[in-house]
């Protein structure tokens, strides 16, 4: 029983955390559009540091927090470490492949994103949701959320090292129920009677 019960967690987990592999595949193709109050460029170390109310649009890919460190290697690939200020939070919100209306959303103070590694890190404060016509179908929380969508491989830690500390604090996975009640009719689509 105990083998089976974490085997349904980590079947619902890799679920709820495929960023980048369930993320709308075009995204990566398209270019990235920066909303800012102020900008400093580094051109020899393509680094930008984004500071005020910065928004990163990529497709149907969008990021917001305080302050944003953008960094590009020389083949291209995009790396963004968002943190947010005092009191407030860092968040993504991105459509994923396989439905009209179906969408992943994150918060955290602190997320890096490395799209070379295609490796998703949320610090402090993490949340991650995942919806589905509107609808909460998965959420969890922690200290960390880490998710490796090359690997398939995710690691939810109760410290922001990336750690569990004892004493360190407990995070939560919901699942949201997939099927209707024996004898409910589903639901009509939106917009039709």
């Amino acid at each position: 029983m105990k083998n089976s019960f974490h085997n349904v967690i980590a079947a619902a987990f890799l679920s709820l955390l495929s960023l980048s592999a369930s993320a709308e595949r075009a995204d990566s193709l398209k270019q990235a559009v920066i909303n800012f109050d102020s900008l400093d460029v580094d051109e020899v170390t393509q680094t930008r540091i984004l500071t005020g109310n910065v928004i990163v649009t990529r497709g149907t890919l969008t990021l917001k927090s305080d302050r944003a460190l953008v960094k590009e290697s020389p083949e291209g690939y995009m790396s963004v470490t968002l943190t947010s200020g005092p009191g407030r939070v860092a968040t993504f919100r991105q459509k994923r492949d396989g439905g009209p209306d179906l969408w992943m959303e994150g918060q955290a103070e602190r997320i890096e994103y490395d799209e070379r590694q295609e490796l998703v890190k949320l610090f402090s404060k993490a949340i991650v949701k995942q919806l589905e016509n509107g609808r909460l179908t998965n959420e969890l929380d922690g200290a960390y959320i880490s998710y490796d969508s090359r690997r398939e491989v995710a690691t939810v830690r109760n410290d922001v090292s990336g750690e569990s500390r004892v004493g360190g604090g407990r995070g939560t996975l919901i699942i949201a129920p997939r099927r209707a009640a024996p004898g409910a009719a589903p639901a009509p689509a939106p917009g039709k009677p």
